[in-house]
């Protein structure tokens, strides 16, 4: 794939496969918006690859900070082809285990970053693209979501983030 034009954004950006990601862009030419949360690493990652990258920092379940990282990436590189989600957490816990009951929280927790901030910020990146012209093949932008092998085969201790990663399976093509 050429991505000597393209202008992404990667959420969870700032570090493991979300960072990999913006490096391969920006090696290979394209632009990226690295969305990350703002205490993370994003700010000196953007600074290190120059002004081929940006920071945007936002959390990913906050549409009005989604929507302004989308905003700014399009306001500095002109538009928006590619968004790649890999933001994401995991919560470590037995339904049921000496301990007690799995957190509810925790659970909650989960399944608002890896499922609902995936949600959010794809559909905002989806709607950015929809405002653009196609390119030469009709395209106007494409969405990678990430997801895990858990999506099909959860583990012990893994059910919210099992459950998180199949609902993107799920709403993925």
């Amino acid at each position: 794939m050429d991505l000597s034009k393209v202008v992404a954004i990667v959420t969870g950006g700032a570090s493991g496969l979300g960072e990999a990601t913006v490096r391969t862009i920006v090696e290979r030419g394209g632009r990226a918006a690295i969305l990350d949360r703002p205490q993370s690493n994003g700010e000196a990652l953007a600074k290190e690859l120059g002004d081929q990258a940006i920071f945007t920092p936002a959390d990913v379940t906050d549409e009005a900070a989604v929507g302004a990282a989308v905003d700014k990436t399009v306001e500095r590189f002109g538009a928006l082809h590619v968004c790649v989600n890999c933001a994401g957490v995991g919560s470590a816990f037995k339904t049921v285990s000496k301990m007690g009951a799995f957190p509810l929280d925790a659970f909650r927790m989960t399944i608002e970053i890896n499922l609902i901030g995936t949600f959010n910020v794809l559909r905002l990146a989806a709607a950015q693209m929809a405002k653009q012209e196609p390119d030469a093949g009709g395209e106007r932008g494409v969405i990678v979501n990430t997801a895990s092998i858990a999506a099909y085969e959860g583990q012990m201790g893994q059910a919210a983030y099992a459950a998180s990663k199949g609902g993107i399976v799920g709403m993925t093509l």
